[in-house]
């Protein structure tokens, strides 16, 4: 097994599920009642994943929010990695 661990232990994974939930669900609060946390950590997450990104990630619009360039491309290739976590996790339990 190959991984650089450092790449990985400067990133919260868990920061990558509130992502792609943003990403889906476009709207902090609707994201906050999905994973069942309080808005104020779902906003949190936001904040420290647009600092890591260097990029403001979501542009509020009147509907919620609209995602940026950045975060399309980081949702494209986050989810088959996270459904391919997801499925392993639930193949060994």
């Amino acid at each position: 097994m190959n991984i650089n661990e450092r790449v990985l232990c400067e990133f919260d994974l868990n920061m990558a599920i509130t992502f792609l939930v943003l990403f889906r669900e476009r709207n902090v609060t609707r994201a906050a009642a999905c994973m069942n946390v309080g808005q104020p950590a779902v906003s949190g997450s936001l904040a420290r994943l647009r600092s890591y990104f260097d990029d403001p990630l979501f542009i509020r619009i009147k509907s919620g929010m609209r995602p940026t360039q950045k975060a399309t491309i980081l949702a494209s290739e986050l989810s088959p990695a996270m459904n391919c976590i997801e499925a392993a996790l639930k193949r060994l339990r």
